[in-house]
């Protein structure tokens, strides 16, 4: 069990936290979001002034975006040599998760280090960070998500890192569903990334609850690694599973596999405190 740092980012900083919101810096701009793991208050009970936009959350759900100044409707910040397309959207989220970083990291080391190709499978793959990382790293990539216009983002982002013709396959779909055909279809795959949401519905209206469902996630895309697999990394946001609950069940479902399993959380240091703000666990599989 470790907790993983992602503090190797110029583009973003996690400024400051307190009463339930964070101040970020993304590129250069300033943003107000509210985050439910800050509980504590701040130290200065002063307002926020420098910032370019803030995030009031509706008590009916949802919630809107108050902007200081005119900005652009979407921006790119820099990750290494990555980069990715930002913006606001009305359910509070920027498109990038940047304590995932880390992960990039680990995926793009272990892609390099295989010197063969790699097939990868990012299931639940929002915009696209997991995949544009493995691809820059050299990796055929398969990007599924039950969301249509999260993956038509995937491809901005890949356009944005020269990677408009790499060989990426953009899948809308539900992933459980997706993972049953491929199965039927009897492709394989050397890495196995996701990323399910504790709440979700499919492109047809399938229902997807965590608890009751990623035993059974697990299993089936146990079926499609290949006879040399390489990887198996699973992020976790709900608080009903911890990061020692997904080692224990990763731990069964590859049972038989030569491999190591680590596990723990992912963490993004604030710059005005030596706290560290939890932004969900991970649990990792590699050979």
């Amino acid at each position: 069990m470790s907790l993983l740092l992602a503090d190797n980012w110029t583009d973003y900083q996690l400024l400051d936290g307190g009463d339930g919101m964070k101040q970020e810096r993304w590129g250069d701009i300033v943003l107000v979001r509210p985050d439910p793991q800050i509980i504590w208050p701040r130290p200065s009970r002063t307002p926020w002034n420098d910032f370019d936009a803030i995030y009031h959350r509706s008590e009916q759900g949802g919630g809107r975006w108050e902007f200081k100044r005119t900005m652009p409707e979407s921006w790119t910040v820099r990750y290494r040599h990555l980069t990715f397309k930002i913006r606001p959207t009305g359910f509070k989220h920027l498109g990038l998760f940047p304590e995932q970083a880390v992960n990039w990291d680990w995926l793009a080391e272990k892609i390099r280090g295989r010197k063969a190709p790699v097939s990868l499978l990012n299931l639940f793959g929002y915009t696209g960070g997991a995949t544009v990382a493995a691809a820059a790293a050299g990796a055929g990539v398969c990007h599924v998500d039950a969301a249509a216009g999260m993956v038509d983002w995937c491809r901005e982002n890949a356009a944005l890192n020269g990677l408009a013709e790499h060989p990426i396959r953009y899948i809308v779909d539900d992933c459980l569903s997706f993972v049953k055909r491929e199965i039927r279809r009897e492709k394989r795959y050397d890495a196995l990334v996701m990323d399910p949401p504790s709440f979700g519905r499919g492109h047809r209206g399938e229902v997807w609850k965590l608890e009751d469902q990623l035993w059974e996630l697990l299993s089936e895309s146990r079926k499609l690694l290949s006879e040399r697999p390489l990887l198996f990394l699973v992020n976790c946001y709900t608080a009903h599973v911890s990061a020692l609950v997904m080692a224990n069940m990763l731990s069964d479902i590859l049972a038989g596999l030569r491999g190591r399993i680590t596990s723990g959380e992912l963490g993004l240091p604030f710059q005005q405190s030596a706290k560290i703000l939890p932004c969900g666990i991970y649990c990792r599989w590699e050979t």
